[in-house]
């Protein structure tokens, strides 16, 4: 069934530990640091219930409505639909909620297309993965991640030499009932706001990191875990007007700290594997499901940018400047560019065993290393098409409560394309975008939203079909013979 925004925000107040430095969050849903982020999470779940929205939102099956993106597509026009979906979520949210509901339950939707993967010779997990999907679906629940190590374990030898424990998360003992489970992981974006975290392992492991080959799924709210939120960045906006996106769509990242945490064992997916913890998202779709879903957001960003970059030569009369409209043009084009390999995804689907469909992976990879390489140059070309005018604006709206000051403002500030208050509101939102604190963030998620920059290049290596790249150069080369004697022209 589909969840509300409304219980949403009451399973909100599960008891979660949530650490913003030493301030313990009591309730998440109320304090200054997440509640707008956290209205945000259920203005999306209210969306999926609109009249208007359901169809593209939702699909029947087994006689229950169900999110979209839990949807398992079987043709090209179920990954339509599934897009669809993703589009109205990413549009809704400005594509700055990079870890929105549908991102990783595409994930585990996509893996459990393939369950058999997740068997092994000691049990057979896949069970118990087909089983969480079926109860995510059902309770629409909102799964984050954390599947990477802290950067601090990157050296287990100088823990070993200070006879003390390593940071990274593994399993410390196996009991009748489940796993018990210890340590960190990173990073769990909208954990905060999430039902349950998913722990894995994204990168490889050494065949000695056994005890940290353990795959499941942990409740936000489950004893001994605790989120360690980074700096609050929506606890420094004062208002909407001066930070509109600083104050909606900051989903917060957190760090995952377990100690002793209990996994019952239909929660764990794969356990002892170093090889297979990594490989269940190649040898699913689950990576290609999820990151589908990221494109779709990163173009629904793109936009916002481009748009901005639009009304922002218009609020000054730079539209006219051929100069001003080439850079508009290219932006334009940058946009469709990444539209056409998003569609692309689709109309080269690729089928997988069981008669299930999936976005096309060698575009995904292309489209990510697109949105990698491009970010930065996209916010630059919009913060040189606003120049100065970011900082020429008060430092507040404020100033219009005075009659004084206003009707200065009113008369120094306005231009002949845009009033005064219309051009503060909107260059205070591309600041938002491209200079503010939450700039910085996204900035920098950007820029590491797969990972480091080699492991995506790797997923573009491993897709390239390079038999046909050499078989181009093999026929180019087997159409003329070695001369047996090298001259001038018509020589043999």
């Amino acid at each position: 069934m589909l969840r509300s925004g409304k219980e949403h925000l009451e399973r909100l107040r599960d008891g979660r530990i949530v650490y913003i430095g030493d301030e313990r969050v009591a309730d998440v849903t109320a304090h200054a640091a997440f509640r707008n982020a956290a209205r945000t999470v259920a203005a999306i779940y209210d969306l999926k219930r609109d009249p208007a929205h359901i169809d593209a939102m939702s699909f029947v099956e087994d006689g229950e409505r169900h999110s979209m993106y839990f949807l398992q597509a079987r043709s090209p026009e179920d990954l339509r639909r599934r897009t669809r979906a993703h589009r109205l979520i990413a549009e809704m949210t400005l594509g700055l909620f990079g870890r929105s509901p549908d991102h990783f339950a595409s994930s585990i939707t996509a893996m459990a297309t393939q369950p058999a993967v997740f068997d092994t010779q000691a049990r057979r997990y896949g069970e118990n993965l087909a089983a969480y999907y079926r109860h995510i679906r059902r309770d629409d629940a909102y799964v984050a991640y954390a599947v990477l190590p802290p950067q601090a374990a990157r050296d287990p030898t100088f823990y070993e030499r200070q006879n003390l424990p390593a940071p990274s998360l593994e399993v410390v003992r196996e009991e009748d009932d489940g796993v018990v489970i210890s340590g960190m992981k990173m990073l769990a974006t909208g954990a905060v706001f999430a039902d349950d975290v998913w722990i894995g392992n994204i990168q490889p492991l050494a065949p000695s990191q056994v005890k940290q080959a353990i795959t499941c799924a942990v409740a936000c709210n489950a004893k001994g875990v605790t989120l360690w939120s980074r700096q609050a960045l929506a606890a420094n906006a004062r208002n909407e007007f001066d930070s509109p996106l600083s104050w909606r769509f900051d989903e917060s990242d957190a760090m995952v700290l377990c100690d002793e945490v209990k996994v019952p064992w239909e929660r764990v997916f794969l356990l002892d594997d170093p090889v297979l913890s990594r490989d269940i998202y190649i040898r699913t779709p689950g990576h290609c499901y999820a990151n589908h879903q990221s494109n779709v957001r990163f173009l629904a960003k793109l936009r916002l940018i481009v748009g901005l970059a639009s009304r922002v030569a218009q609020s000054t009369g730079a539209d006219q400047v051929p100069a001003v409209r080439e850079q508009l043009g290219r932006l334009a084009a940058l946009e469709a560019t990444l539209a056409g390999l998003i569609d692309g995804q689709i109309e080269a689907c690729e089928e997988w065993p069981g008669g299930v469909l999936a976005y096309n992976r060698r575009y995904v990879y292309a489209a990510l290393n697109w949105c990698v390489e491009m970010y930065a140059q996209l916010i630059d070309m919009l913060r040189d098409l606003s120049g100065g005018g970011v900082f020429q604006m008060p430092a507040s709206i404020s100033v219009m409560h005075d009659p004084g000051l206003g009707e200065l403002f009113e008369r120094y500030w306005q231009t002949p394309q845009m009033g005064a208050a219309d051009r503060v509101k909107l260059f205070k939102l591309v600041w938002d975008l491209v200079g503010s604190e939450f700039a910085g963030r996204q900035l920098q998620y950007e820029k590491f939203f797969i990972g480091a920059t080699f492991t995506l290049r790797a997923h573009n290596y491993r897709e390239a079909p390079w038999p046909d790249f050499h078989r181009i150069v093999d026929d180019v080369l087997g159409s003329y013979d070695v001369p047996r004697r090298l001259g001038c022209r018509g020589a043999e």
